[in-house]
């Protein structure tokens, strides 16, 4: 079979140029993202409830809504959080399997049996469920030095004249602007004229509904044979101010009506107060774009970049475009590192390759079996629905080193039969194929194998693996049939025979320089031999060395940090503000206006925007705050002077220097989709269903330990009950003797201090609300409630204060449930010199100590580390049993694969070692190039055993062949186990972006390789031996055309 390719060197050329085409087509339709879809499906259930507190929306919105969704199906968990600003928030977290519109589609009718039990006010302005979008492509902020152009302006411009255009751009699943600045028809009551008229708020809010509607009058002259028919039509809801001041609440008699402008101040004005932002010193409007499942994030930013330069043109003078977060900015320049990177891992593999053949055209021919190999795959990552992310291209850079191993093994093969005496390359070529193509199918096969396993990883993590290892899969067999195709159809074509090399010899300094390193490899070769006859005579160093590098792999693994997934240099850093509870959201502002002063001077510091009203560590309020800080660029920054760790550190000095405030910085998640920050993520629950107090006292006792490991750099939560309210005090007894309606005396202090949602109405093509609520100034502190009256049975107008007292209390701000227990989300920074592994086991020790019914629960990015924790060894143990029993039907034996098997510890504590030495850690780029490292140094004792077998079916004594065998195979594994190892030096010593996972990856495969290599070229013969032996033993002798040598003396 083999052999028609050899012969036919066209049919050869075009199955690789075939190849090569399927790639091109392939890689011209392939998306370009980040990381793959990775995050699992989330499912977001948003309600508002103007003006109740965060404890009365957790018990009348959230318990009721979580008590449906629990259990549905596919749901991984839950989490909830409800604030003093009226919003209640649930978020459904599923397995990564799910279909996210199946899975909305499910929560939706969860929630619709829920609806009964809801507040009105709750149903009125609407419970939405929708697919939560896992980040952010891009953060875009407007911002304006003109002062006729408020926040408001700018968020109602961009709502009707620029969102809908990006919303438009093929691949964009959302745009969310932060704040809720949307135009409202503010309706503020003035209370000593309400009183005076006799009325209360629910009176403006029926005027409002009875006279702001659509109406359907129908038309005149229909269906009675008239010439004509008029449609008769209602100016349907108001529209404008004046409208709304006109609307009539009740007639005064004599023809006198009183108006609503008669009891109230109408202005268009915002939805909400409650927050703002700045960019760049500047009052500012900032939002989020993501993307929908499966499109090109690359291609997306392209488009909405050019949809921008359009865009500014129609501005309004004065405003401004800055751009704090593209993930672009990140992708391009990991790819352009990637790219370069595999530019040098080529010619770095080409140089080992052409020092060992000394020959341009031997060499030639891996150089051509490589970009085959790289571009055809491309085909198949298409087909299998992947796309360009950083884990295929990290797989592609790895597969540089790996793929010209089976061109080295035949160009290598075909020069030793040359060698020999052989004068026709042609027939060189078929020899050789004879000895090495079992050879290479049982390198594939093994390569293969060792990724089969990773494919039934469940989660966020199988997608990491299987990416990887399928793009490595596809790789490793596509070279394979170039092997057994293309590459000898090269060797026939390209090679010289035996006497044209002999009359070929290289002169100059590159002759000298071969003919030194052939010496020097000869004179290896032959020490090496010697090596093995020593070690063969004492046995005892080969167990030796196993038992020692078993032992070593346990202490090493054991030491080394854990991780899940390295912090990138992603050119932005998150903050956090949290001032004193009870804070104004102008302080806040205030604050958060003198920090970017502050911040804009650290060199590195390119820009930034900071917003008021959010935390990134789940808290909503006046108090709180959070922020992007936009860095130069990575090229502009330098490799370790502006590092982003140097610049954070910069940043906490400054913060310091604002004592009235909490301030912290941090980077993103590491993957995107999962939190908002980096750290360990956990949740402490209350299982007793104790109160909020007895929980903080919990909270901030768990915090104070955890502050105290030296694994973390500081732990923190929003979560406070020292925020300063009032609780009403009813006198019911009282109401019932006045006829005072319970439901009027909460209804007027809604409609007073909270707010109405009253009614819709139209206006520059959009919907908006309306809005009943006092003026500012007449709900501005605890004496403003004497202004308020309510209307008894006898219409007289009594004072609220009647049968309602205030008492200074204590609350929190916002509560959290995780799993329908009442939680704290807590954000763990991890010290320096630590890894998230060291900090999970901090965290679990800590929670050691909690009181009864405490327990802790991690979630994000924290909780898919511990889980893979889980997974890990069982998948490294199933990759060796598929490669033991791949090796076992290909030798017919159950004991010969051993000698293969038990040579793998060396190199596995090769990378182990290595990785400890640099001070890396054991994440999940390592373990995957763990998993590859059981391939690569299975195919360097496959070489060895196959050929040591060969030579014993020949008749060899059992130390001939496997020295022989080792010899003639010592040049192949050298050249390409060097070719790797040269090939990945770029990753070892990367700096800049990307560094960290280079650095990951890279360091334990060329760590284990190498010292896997080195020691296993001498410990494998050994091996051999002993396992054909005792296969012998058993089943007799193999099959051979001559008589075997004796080996009683073994």
């Amino acid at each position: 079979m083999i052999k028609i390719f050899i012969e036919r060197p066209v049919l050869s050329t075009v199955v690789s140029i075939i190849i090569v085409i399927l790639g091109v087509l392939g890689l011209s339709s392939l998306p370009i993202t980040q990381y793959p879809d990775i995050a699992p499906p989330t499912i977001s259930v948003n309600a508002t409830y103007p003006g109740a507190n965060a404890e009365t929306i957790l018990e009348s919105v959230i318990i009721p809504i979580e008590e449906q969704i629990n259990g549905v199906e596919g749901m991984t968990y839950i989490k909830s959080s409800a604030s003093n600003t009226g919003v209640a928030s649930i978020t459904v977290f599923f397995d990564q399997n799910v279909d996210p519109d199946i899975a909305a589609v499910n929560v939706q009718n969860r929630v619709a049996r829920a609806n009964s039990q809801l507040p009105q006010a709750v149903l009125q302005t609407g419970v939405t469920t929708s697919k939560q979008q896992t980040s952010a492509l891009m953060f875009m902020s407007f911002y304006s030095d003109n002062p006729d152009y408020d926040d408001t302006y700018i968020q109602n411009y961009l709502k009707i004249n620029v969102i809908p255009e990006l919303q438009r751009v093929n691949g964009v699943g959302d745009v969310n602007v932060f704040g809720s600045k949307d135009y409202a028809m503010r309706i503020w009551l003035r209370p000593e004229k309400m009183a005076a008229y006799g009325l209360i708020p629910t009176d403006v809010t029926a005027a409002l509904r009875e006279q702001s509607l659509e109406a359907s009058a129908g038309s005149f002259g229909e269906n009675d044979g008239e010439a004509f028919s008029y449609v008769i039509k209602y100016g349907g809801r108001f529209k404008t101010e004046a409208q709304y001041s006109n609307v009539i609440i009740k007639a005064l008699g004599n023809g006198q009506f009183l108006k609503l402008s008669d009891v109230a101040d109408i202005e268009l004005g915002a939805q909400s107060y409650a927050g703002g932002s700045i960019t760049n010193g500047k009052p500012a409007v900032n939002m989020g774009i993501f993307q929908t499942k499966g499109s090109n994030a690359r291609d997306i930013i392209i488009e909405i970049e050019k949809k921008l330069e359009d865009i500014k043109a129609d501005l309004p003078k004065g405003i401004e475009v800055f751009i704090p977060y593209n993930t672009n900015s990140f992708l391009n320049a990991s790819i352009e590192k990637v790219v370069t990177t595999l530019a040098e891992a080529f010619l770095l593999v080409f140089l080992v390759v052409f020092i060992f053949l000394q020959d341009f055209r031997s060499t030639l021919i891996p150089a051509i079996a490589v970009p085959v190999s790289i571009i055809g795959t491309f085909f198949f990552l298409n087909l299998f629905g992947y796309s360009i992310n950083l884990l295929t291209l990290f797989a592609l850079v790895l597969a540089i080193g790996i793929v010209v191993d089976d061109a080295i093994v035949v160009v290598e093969a075909v020069h030793a039969k040359i060698d020999e005496g052989e004068h026709d390359p042609k027939k060189a070529t078929v020899a050789a194929m004879h000895d090495i193509t079992g050879a290479i199918i049982s390198i594939t096969l093994v390569m293969s194998a060792v990724f089969i396993p990773v494919t039934f990883i469940q989660g966020p993590t199988g997608v990491f693996y299987e990416q990887f290892g399928v793009t490595l899969i596809v790789a490793i067999i596509i070279s394979a049939i170039n092997a057994l195709t293309l590459s000898p159809a090269l060797c026939a074509l390209f090679l010289k025979g035996h006497d044209d090399k002999q009359n070929k010899k290289k002169k100059g300094f590159l002759g000298r320089f071969f003919d030194g390193f052939n010496r020097g490899f000869d004179a290896t070769v032959t020490k090496y031999g010697k090596s093995v006859h020593f070690l063969y005579r004492n046995k005892w160093i080969t167990a030796a060395i196993l038992i020692l590098s078993v032992g070593a792999i346990w202490w090493s693994s054991s030491v080394v940090k854990t991780g899940f997934v390295p912090d990138e240099d992603r050119g932005i850093v998150f903050v956090n503000v949290e001032l004193p509870p009870g804070s104004s959201i102008d302080r806040t502002h205030q604050v958060n206006a003198d920090l970017y002063e502050k911040l804009i001077k650290i060199p590195g510091v390119k820009g930034g925007s900071l917003i008021e009203g959010s935390s990134f560590l789940g808290g909503a309020g006046s108090n709180f705050g959070l922020g992007f800080i936009r860095l130069d660029d990575w090229g502009d920054r330098g490799e370790d002077s502006l590092s982003v760790a140097r610049i954070t550190g910069q940043m906490f000095g400054v913060a310091a220097q604002i004592p009235e405030a909490n301030i912290i910085f941090f980077s993103p998640p590491s993957i995107p989709g999962f939190g908002n920050s980096a750290g360990v993520e956990v949740n402490l629950l209350d299982r007793s269903g104790g109160s909020f107090n007895d929980l903080d006292k919990v909270t901030q006792e768990f915090v104070g330990k955890l502050s105290q490991r030296p694994e973390i750099q500081y732990a923190q939560s929003s979560f406070n009950t020292k925020y300063p309210q009032y609780e009403i005090e009813l006198n019911a007894e009282l109401a019932k003797e006045l006829g005072v309606p319970i439901s009027d005396i909460f209804s007027t202090l809604q409609g007073y201090i909270g707010s109405i949602f009253a009614a819709d109405f139209s206006r520059f093509g959009k919907q908006y609300r309306v809005y009943v609520q006092a003026l500012p100034e007449d709900r501005a502190e605890e004496a403003d409630l004497g202004k308020l009256y309510v209307r008894t049975a006898t219409g007289e107008m009594t004072p609220i204060t009647t049968f309602v007292n205030l008492k200074r209390v204590y609350g929190p701000q916002s509560v959290t449930r995780f799993n329908l227990f009442n939680s704290v989300t807590l954000n763990a920074a991890i010290a320096p010199g630590f890894s998230s592994g060291d900090a999970i086991k901090a965290v679990d020790e800590v929670a050691q100590t909690l009181p009864a019914n405490y327990t802790t629960a991690y979630s994000g990015l924290t909780r898919e580390e511990v889980n893979a924790g889980n997974q890990t060894t069982t998948i490294f143990i199933l990759s060796l049993v598929f490669v033991y029993f791949l090796l076992a039907a290909q030798y017919e034996s159950y004991l010969i694969p051993f000698s293969v098997l038990l040579s793998l510890p060396l190199g596995v504590f090769g990378a182990y070692f290595v990785t400890q030495l640099t001070g890396l850690q054991n994440n999940i780029y390592f373990q995957i190039a763990l998993i590859m490292l059981l391939g690569l140094l299975a195919k360097n004792a496959i070489l060895i055993v196959e050929f040591a077998l060969q030579r014993r079916r020949n008749g060899e004594s059992l130390l001939e062949a496997a020295v022989n065998g080792a010899e003639a195979r010592l040049r192949p594994i050298l050249m390409t186990s060097f070719a790797f190892i040269l090939g990945l030096t770029p990753l070892v010593f990367a700096n800049g972006v990307g560094a960290a996972g280079n650095r990951s990856i890279g360091t334990g495969a060329v760590g284990g390789l190498l010292i896997g290599t080195v020691l296993g070229v001498f410990v494998i013969p050994i091996l051999f031996i002993f396992f054909q032996w005792l296969q012998e033993k058993i089943s007799g002798a193999p099959q051979q055309t001559v008589a075997l040598k004796d080996d009683s003396n073994l």
